[in-house]
């Protein structure tokens, strides 16, 4: 993946979405209509942080590269480099994936 050329402020993330799964455990296709929205993705740029009422900024919990779950419908979508991202508030990452 080519490096992305964009920068969040505050204490937004970029995330890039994992591709659903596109076959039930069974074996079954499932069509596009059918597919979940993924709802799980792979942080590729953090913000400064929150500006705190101190004046100093406050520290994020997520770091590049980590992978995290997010709410279905938080965040914005957009295109960077050909590529689809979603921006999300750090409060609208739901969980942290450890491995």
């Amino acid at each position: 993946m080519a490096k992305i050329k964009i920068r969040p402020l505050e204490d937004r993330v970029v995330v890039k979405p994992v591709e659903a799964e596109a076959t039930t455990a069974g074996g079954i296709v499932l069509p596009d209509s059918a597919q979940e929205k993924p709802r799980r993705g792979k942080v590729v740029a953090v913000g400064p942080g929150r500006l705190l009422d101190s004046g100093e900024r406050g520290e994020l919990s997520i770091a590049i590269g980590d992978e995290v779950i997010y709410g279905m419908y938080g965040g914005t979508d957009i295109e960077v480099n050909g590529e689809d991202v979603k921006i999300l508030r750090e409060g609208d990452i739901l969980a942290k994936v450890l491995d």
